[in-house]
Formats: C-alpha cells, sequence, structure tokens
C-alpha cells in the first residue's frame, strides 16, 4: 500500500473515531437532560428552588450558549449544569432525606451509572 492510501485511511479513521465520539456525547447529554428533568429532586439555582422541568429548560439554554466548547458530557456539565455564570454560585440538589449535593457531583454519578 502506497503511502498516500495510508495516509487517507489513517485519516479517515480519524474521521470515524470523532464522529462516534460525538455521537455518544450527545447521547449522553440528551440523558442526562431527561434525568434533570424526570427528577422529583428539588434544583437550587441563586437561592430558589426548581423542579426538574424548570432546571433542564435553564440548563438546555446554557447548553445552546456553551454547546461550541462542548465536546463531552463532562464539558457538557462543567458548562452548563454546574454553576450560575452571574453570581458564581454552584447549582445544589435536594433528594428527599439525601445529604443535599452539588449538581456537577450528582450529573457525575448519574452519567457513571448510564455509562455502565
Amino acid at each position: 500500500m502506497n503511502m498516500i492510501c495510508k495516509r487517507f485511511i489513517f485519516l479517515l479513521s480519524i474521521g470515524f473515531a470523532a464522529t462516534a465520539q460525538a455521537a455518544t456525547a450527545v447521547a449522553e447529554i440528551a440523558h442526562l437532560l431527561q434525568f434533570v428533568e424526570g427528577t422529583q429532586c428539588r434544583y437550587e439555582r441563586n437561592g430558589k428552588m426548581h423542579g426538574g422541568k424548570e432546571a433542564a429548560e435553564h440548563i438546555r439554554k446554557k447548553y445552546a450558549h456553551f454547546k461550541d466548547e462542548i465536546t463531552t458530557a463532562e464539558d457538557f456539565i462543567a458548562l452548563s449544569a454546574t454553576k450560575s455564570e452571574m453570581s458564581g454560585k454552584k447549582y445544589r440538589v435536594f433528594c428527599g432525606d439525601k445529604k443535599v449535593q452539588d449538581s456537577d457531583r450528582w450529573l457525575l454519578e448519574e452519567l457513571k451509572r448510564y455509562r455502565q
């Protein structure tokens, strides 16, 4: 096989890998948004409590804003679902009698469960 063919195959494989990685990230992000939307937990943002649907709506808006910077589900969590851009306050999640969690930890735990 000549050098041009080898380079072409190499570049093609990189393209396929990047496409597969992007598809995986999109699926993971979609799952996390559904997870937030369907939760019975309360989501605290800037001192105000929100239900899952309201929280997911807000996170979707931030996701649209940061979309060009997001390549992984971890990027999505860090940029869209961790803290207020205005106040810098972390988002927190209240789930019944469980210990209050920062939203990034809560979502990273769910991402880990989803990947398994």
